[in-house]
Order: C-alpha cells, then sequence, then structure tokens
C-alpha cells in the first residue's frame, strides 16, 4: 500500500485585529499600535465642544485604548446642529454621556468614561489626572478660571503631554505642550534621504566583493556586463580615479562631474538600447553617494548633551545610554552605524543577495559593538534601571541615528502667563518679530490669546452674551495689551535702535489682528462643525505621533485660516 502524503499545514493568515487595522499598521507597526492601545486620552471640555469630540472620533478609529470626557453642560438645541453624536433623544442629558455613548459605537474595543463634572471641580483631587497618558483642554479656558495654568504646571512637572485647542468661527488653533525633551527614533524620514553605502569607507567584506566582480570588467560578456551592481562600478572607478588623483576622491562639483563623465565613457553602447542602465545609476549616483558623512546638527546637539547628567535626570535614561554608546561609536570610527539598507538597482538576483548580505553584516557587527557599549555603561551607571535595554530599541536607534530628533517642550503660553519671565522673553520676541510679517498668520493666534485673556477678567462674559461692539473694544484693548508685552521682550533682546517702540508699528500689528476679533465676534463663541472636524483631524494626527513616539510632531503651535484655506506652524 503506497504511503499517503502528509498535507503540509496551511499558513496562518492574519488575525481579525490586523485585518481591521491593516492600513494604519503599515504606518506605525505593531509597536505603535500597541502605544495607541495603552493610552488614555483625557478630554476636558468647554464651550460648544466640538472640535474635542472631533479629535476622539479619530483616536477611537484607529483604537485608543480609553478616552474620558469631563463636560459639565447638558445637551441644548444648539448642540443638536454642531455635534453628530447628539440625537433629538439626547437632549436634557449629559452631554459628556451621551457622547461618550455614540462615540464608543465607532469602535466597541475602545473603553469611554464621562464625567459630568466642571473642569474646576474635577482638579479639586490633586492626583486626579496621575492616570492619563495624554491631555486635552478644549477653549474657551475662561468659564474656569487659571485651570489651564493648573493643568498645564502639573503636565510640565509629571512629562504628560498638554494639547490646547481652539475653534471659533472660522479660525482655529492648537497648541502642543511637550516634556523638557522628547526623544523621537523612529522619525519616517524619506527612503530617498536615508541612503547609506558608504562607497568612501568600504569595509574589507564589500572591498573584496568588489574586487571579484569586476577584477575582469572589460572582459565580461555584454549580460554580465550590463548588470554588475552600479555601487561596485563606483568602488572599482573609485579605485581606477585615486591612481591619478594622490589617492583623493573627487570632492568638489567639477571633479564629480569629470568622474560621471569618465563612468558614462566606460560604458558600452554598441547594443539595441545605445547604453547601460547599471552605468546610467552609478553616475546618477555620483553626487549624493560620494560624500564624506558628516553628523547631523541635531544629532550632534544630542551626542553633544549625551552626559551623566541627563540620566541623572531620571527622564528617557535609555535614550540617553545609547546615545552615548552611539557617542562612543562615532568618535572611533568617525561615522554612524551602518543602517544596511540597499537601494534597488540593476543587477542579478545572486549578486543583489550577496550584497544585500554584506550590507547586513556589517549592520549588525555595528549594532553589536553598540550594544556592548550599552552594556558596559549599565553597569558601569547605578542610575540605570535593572532591566537591561532591549535589543530591538538599540537596533532602532543605530538605524535610525541620522534621523533621530530630540523635540525640547515648552509651555503653554496662556493670557495669563507670566510675559516678564525670563524664559519668555525669547519666545515673545520671536513672535514679536514674526507680527512685522504682513503674510503670516500669527495674528489668529493673538486674536486667541486676547480671547482667552477677555474672559479671564472677572468683568467680561462670554462671547455669545457681549454686545458686538463692546466686545470688539475689549478683544483690541487686550491684543494691544499683547503687542506691548511682546514688544517690550524683544526690546531686551535686539537693537534698541530698532523700530520695536514704535507706536505705528504696534499699530499696524493690531490692525492685522482686528479682521480676526471681528470674525471671533460674529461667530459669539460658536463653532462650525467643518473648521472643527478639519481642526479635529489636525489635532488627531499629531496626539497620534506623539502617543506612538513616531514621526515628528508639530513644533509647537498650529493656526488655522478658514477663510483663506491656509495653516502655519509657529514655535510658541
Amino acid at each position: 500500500m503506497a504511503k499517503r502524503e502528509i498535507t503540509p499545514p496551511l499558513l496562518q493568515g492574519p488575525t481579525a485585529k490586523e485585518k481591521k487595522y491593516d492600513r494604519q499598521l503599515r504606518l506605525w507597526a505593531a509597536s505603535g499600535q500597541e502605544a495607541l492601545e495603552n493610552a488614555h486620552v483625557l478630554l476636558l471640555n468647554s464651550g460648544p465642544g466640538v472640535v474635542g469630540v472631533e479629535i476622539l472620533k479619530n483616536l477611537i478609529l484607529p483604537g485608543v485604548g480609553s478616552f474620558t470626557i469631563v463636560d459639565e453642560t447638558d445637551v441644548v438645541e444648539e448642540d443638536l446642529g454642531i455635534n453628530f453624536f447628539l440625537t433629538e433623544n439626547s437632549l436634557g442629558r449629559s452631554r459628556a454621556s451621551e457622547t461618550c455613548k455614540y462615540l464608543m459605537e465607532l469602535n466597541p474595543d475602545v473603553n469611554g468614561h464621562p464625567v459630568q463634572h466642571s473642569i474646576q471641580q474635577f482638579l479639586l483631587d490633586p492626583n486626579v489626572l496621575e492616570k492619563y497618558s495624554l491631555i486635552l483642554f478644549v477653549a474657551p479656558s475662561g468659564h474656569c478660571k487659571n485651570s489651564l495654568d493648573t493643568v498645564s504646571t502639573y503636565c510640565a512637572g509629571k512629562g504628560i503631554p498638554l494639547f490646547y485647542i481652539h475653534s471659533l468661527g472660522l479660525y482655529s488653533h492648537f497648541s502642543l505642550q511637550l516634556p523638557d525633551s522628547v526623544p523621537i527614533i523612529d522619525t519616517h524620514p524619506d527612503p530617498a534621504s536615508t541612503q547609506d553605502l558608504r562607497l568612501l569607507q568600504p569595509w574589507p567584506e564589500l572591498k573584496d566583493c568588489m574586487e571579484s566582480k569586476t577584477r575582469d570588467l572589460d572582459s565580461l560578456s555584454d549580460h554580465d556586463h550590463g548588470h554588475v551592481p552600479y555601487l561596485l562600478l563606483l568602488l572599482r572607478f573609485l579605485e581606477d580615479w585615486k591612481q591619478s588623483h594622490n589617492g583623493e576622491p573627487p570632492t568638489n562639483y567639477k571633479d564629480k562631474k569629470e568622474f560621471k563623465s569618465f563612468i558614462a565613457s566606460r560604458a558600452r553602447t554598441n547594443n539595441p538600447e545605445g547604453g547601460e542602465e547599471n552605468f546610467d545609476e552609478a553616475a546618477a549616483a555620483v553626487l549624493k553617494s560620494l560624500n564624506k558623512p558628516s553628523l547631523p546638527s541635531g544629532l550632534r546637539e544630542i551626542l553633544d548633551g549625551a552626559s551623566s547628567s541627563q540620566l541623572a535626570s531620571g527622564k528617557t535614561p535609555n535614550f540617553w545610554l545609547i546615545a552615548q554608546a552611539i557617542k562612543e561609536f562615532h568618535t572611533k570610527h568617525d561615522s554612524l552605524p551602518l543602517p544596511g539598507a540597499l537601494p534597488d538597482m540593476k543587477a542579478q538576483s545572486k549578486d543583489y543577495i550577496q550584497l544585500q548580505n554584506i550590507y547586513k553584516a556589517k549592520a549588525r557587527h555595528d549594532i553589536d559593538e553598540v550594544t556592548a557599549a550599552v552594556r558596559r555603561r549599565e553597569k558601569e551607571n547605578p542610575i540605570a534601571q535593572t532591566a537591561p535595554i532591549d535589543r530591538k530599541e538599540i537596533e532602532a536607534f543605530c538605524k535610525g541615528a541620522a534621523f533621530v530628533k530630540l523635540i525640547r517642550g515648552n509651555p503653554v503660553l496662556t493670557s495669563t502667563s507670566n510675559h516678564g519671565d525670563t524664559s519668555s522673553v525669547p519666545r515673545l520676541a520671536s513672535l514679536y518679530q514674526s507680527l512685522k510679517d504682513e503674510d503670516s498668520l500669527l495674528p489668529i493666534y493673538i486674536a486667541f490669546l486676547a480671547h482667552d485673556a477677555m474672559l479671564q477678567d472677572d468683568n467680561q462674559a462670554p462671547l455669545d452674551e457681549h454686545n458686538d461692539e463692546t466686545t470688539l473694544k475689549s478683544l483690541q484693548q487686550h491684543t494691544q495689551t499683547i503687542i506691548s508685552n511682546f514688544a517690550a521682550a524683544a526690546a531686551a533682546t535686539i537693537n534698541k535702535d530698532t523700530d520695536t517702540d514704535t507706536p505705528q508699528v504696534q499699530a499696524d500689528m493690531a490692525s492685522r489682528v482686528k479682521p480676526v476679533l471681528e470674525e471671533l465676534v460674529r461667530a459669539g463663541g460658536a463653532e462650525l462643525h467643518n473648521i472643527s472636524a478639519l481642526t479635529g483631524g489636525m489635532v488627531a494626527q499629531e496626539v497620534i505621533k506623539v502617543v506612538t513616539k513616531q514621526y515628528v510632531p508639530v513644533d509647537n503651535t498650529c493656526v488655522f485660516d478658514g477663510i483663506a484655506s491656509k495653516s502655519a506652524v509657529f514655535r510658541v
């Protein structure tokens, strides 16, 4: 009886969760999804509150772990026209509970928690914010005096990211307050900018491969000649060039142009194509591939700051330990660890795979060296945690070292901020200079500051309870005060002979803010759903960057002009 063949096991397909989140997993991978699912976002809602709900919508759909809505109001008729997560049955009920209920229908994997308290009442417990990983504070904050300052101070002390958001009429704004230092290792740079072939610093295995593939280049068949990988051609011709140029590679544009012509002259043209694609690739790569390695300014700042004092601060110790090891590697080799990735190129499969293995082996060797330095420092440094740093974390740092970013957080600048504080002076001076640009969108930000300042005044009521003329006059007075504060800061940091203190200059600035103030008054404290929906998408995108610690978030203030359909980012 013939022996029955055993049916091979079926390959395991994607899980239901992988199918559900397939597209976003391609963006931030499983590690980013895990971070998102572990996050608990707090929304401190006030005013119409639509923009806050729209932000949550865009976080719930990709699977944020939990959210909490703090909102003291009950649903009224006006809410039904702008909030798509309320129905007529919601009238008279808690807005926090109703929006929470309908938001959770978007994704059953997400947990929502409504809290019907005022923001002031919610903050009476000094430890109430401890369990949240990120906080969204929706303006107007004037209804809850000093609550924004309380939350901002707490978040700064605990290292919790904070977003402060406005959406009124056709304008919106959000500011992002991050901890003192936020390292972003996985910045997702453009793949074209990440190529590091190390052609000016070839290692023995790469040299041996080049010699074996190009030793008898002129005697190769047309097929083989047209399939020599272009980076091996570059290495071969670099050796030929150095022999007639005192051992030096082409360094300036003139030399590189001459080198490109030299490469083109070595291509065979007696074929139907009239040339060879691999030689074209080699010539095209000269300008971007034949450059001595240099440290990007951002990374240099990180490595220069990678000291024991950073570890002593207790903030992101893993990052600084790895940065110290990378610095040691760079000092020794005058280069960063090799990323190990190869671009596509014309080559035979076996040759390309061989090159891939050479580059991957070199990358693993460099990672091993950095890992050994990290392990040594873990033992030497008593501040480091007892658990060793995961090798995957070290590997990610090594592969993306040239593009690592360190974001320095600033406290949210509010209407009650101490503008005389020396730490605020450079920020205010920079804003003052930006206000001189007639095309700047900074007047939108100034208008929202004036709006908050007016609401903080005990003698002022919300926009929708004011006479328009009285409201506009009050907003203009607060605008002038803000501009004067900025001017004073500028005067403390720049030449006294400039036009900083010229009244006409400040009057011109105030006149550019006035149209925004008029729109805020016209809106009467109301949100437009389309503006809030767009702003909600923008903020949610930045929240995901911060939570996943991938991509580079806005630094640190963004405004949107719904009339001109333009946005701008300022460091405030």
